[in-house]
């Protein structure tokens, strides 16, 4: 295997043309899918697949839309900060899954739901039903789009740059390339296209990391030992996960698992995107075991980026090369490109530009798949209309969420310019913990109580909220002293919602049943 890859990065020549000639071939390829997947396509098949789905390519299609070119450039980054403290996280997701399959999925199969969000009419009315859907809206367009800036950056320093292209017109080709798979066969060819980026994005870590431990000499055990030994910023061990001693930091164990089950619930099981995928399968025990052998890949595929971001540091302190700086801080989400691009030979060049623009464009495709179908289905009535006009307004509207995306895009561009440290996943998981906190109240209100909130409170109380914690995040040192809100936010976002929900009921004439 080594003197294979050592041929090969000796006759292949990572220029501007071999780029060029790579991901053209990989979206011909994704094209070509969309095509033999539409074939015959209706609105039904857009939305929900015809439900005929294989659950075993939807389990594995979910891990790329799951993962995202943010957790496969930060996640490998955050090593150098926090070790592998974002294991604690990813298990706290495994009980998230757990209940999204157990409580969740049953549901929206019994209600035989196209938009999740018609369990909010059902249970409480229009009002919670159009509150519940505009904030998936905001938050799957924001977090989506943040999430496809970074395949738009790679592209424009490593491709564009070099053909004189402006950024903005990578962002557009970016967006362009999305819109022209997806817009007619929608979730049926996504369940197949995130298939096969999964594929890439998991051979891209894999690669890279054999490629670093046997330029190393090491075998998998001897580089493990090597990242144990490496200290983070912070002075502790890079191969660290769990985090007992300080319970006022952002890492502490409780904060992290707690607030990783959460997000899995909130930001899997009330989101239309990965929802929409398992709804397309034919009964609800695929989709079950969809859901069980989704989590397993996924905790197996985090460890596997972790491993690689301790691998990175490791590599490039025995190979004395400088890693990006900005104003004396390592620059930690350009760590892997850089050294995967420009160190680790050709052929590890190559598998990670698929696997970034595989992990990002299987997370954005499917969104916006899931935002038209959201959009359509939630505020447009579509199902009462007849095919013909179906086909008009899913094309208008599938338009309208590219041109939203571009426009985040710059918007992150412009952001990130002006604050160069910033770390993706952080970001998106912040703002994750603003947005889907409401829709965890919403839903836990509907599934664990028998009342009715207030209809025409709902919306201020979901708006409210966010506020109101996010008031509590920025002024935490003057009310809590040393104490640090990480991912537990969404938690007390969460709940709040739910207790004032509670408190509305008693303002309404409907009594619970």
């Amino acid at each position: 295997m080594k003197s294979f890859l050592y041929f090969y990065n000796q006759i292949i020549q990572m220029s501007t043309t071999l780029i060029f000639l790579v991901l053209s071939s990989y979206f011909i390829v994704l094209i070509l899918i969309a095509h033999f997947t539409s074939k015959n396509a209706t609105s039904e098949t857009f939305f929900t697949g015809n439900r005929q789905s294989p659950w075993y390519l939807v389990a594995f299609g979910m891990i790329g839309a799951s993962l995202s070119g943010v957790t496969f450039i930060s996640v490998p980054g955050q090593v150098m900060n926090d070790g592998m403290g974002y294991f604690q996280v990813v298990l706290g997701y495994v009980l998230g899954y757990i209940v999204i399959a157990q409580v969740l999925m049953p549901l929206y199969y019994k209600l035989n739901v196209t938009s999740i969000y018609e369990f909010l009419e059902k249970r409480f009315g229009i009002i919670s039903y159009k509150t519940g859907a505009s904030f998936f809206i905001l938050s799957r367009t924001l977090g989506s789009a943040i999430r496809l800036y970074l395949a738009t950056i790679v592209l424009q320093l490593f491709l564009f740059d070099d053909l004189g292209v402006p950024y903005w017109l990578t962002a557009v080709i970016t967006i362009a390339l999305i819109w022209v798979y997806t817009f007619k066969g929608g979730i049926k060819t996504i369940v197949y296209t995130d298939t096969f980026q999964t594929v890439f994005l998991i051979s891209s870590v894999v690669i890279c990391t054999i490629i670093i431990s046997q330029s190393l000499n090491l075998d998998f055990f001897g580089l493990f030992e090597k990242i144990s030994a490496s200290k983070t910023s912070s002075g502790g061990s890079m191969s660290q996960v769990f985090f007992f001693d300080d319970p006022m930091a952002k890492n502490y164990f409780p904060k992290h698992f707690f607030g990783g089950m959460f997000l899995a619930i909130a930001m899997t099981g009330l989101d239309q995107d990965l929802m929409q995928k398992n709804l397309t399968c034919k009964t609800i025990g695929d989709a079950q075991k969809n859901m069980y052998s989704f989590t397993t890949i996924l905790v197996f595929t985090n460890f596997l980026f972790l491993l690689l971001g301790g691998a990175l540091y490791v590599y490039s302190n025995s190979k004395g090369i400088d890693l990006p700086m900005n104003d004396g801080k390592v620059i930690t989400d350009h760590v892997f490109p850089t050294l995967a691009l420009n160190n680790f030979g050709k052929i590890a060049g190559v598998f990670f530009l698929l696997g970034i623009t595989a992990s990002s464009y299987a997370s954005a495709d499917s969104a916006l798949a899931a935002l038209t179908t959201g959009f359509c289905i939630d505020f447009l009535n579509f199902n009462k209309r007849e095919e013909k006009q179906r086909q008009k307004l899913k094309l208008i509207v599938h338009i309208g969420f590219s041109l939203l995306f571009l426009i985040i895009i710059l918007l992150t561009k412009m952001y990130v310019t002006a604050n160069p440290g910033t770390d993706l996943i952080s970001l998106i998981l912040k703002i994750a913990s603003y947005t889907y906190g409401p829709l965890l109240g919403l839903f836990a209100f509907g599934i664990f109580t028998k009342r009715y909130p207030k209809a025409i409170l709902v919306p201020f109380i979901c708006v409210l909220i966010p506020f109101l914690c996010f008031y509590l995040d920025k002024f935490s040192a003057n009310l809590f002293g040393a104490y640090k809100f990480g991912f537990e936010m969404l938690i007390i976002n969460g709940t709040l919602t739910f207790v004032f929900l509670y408190l509305s009921s008693f303002f309404t004439s409907k009594k619970s049943n």
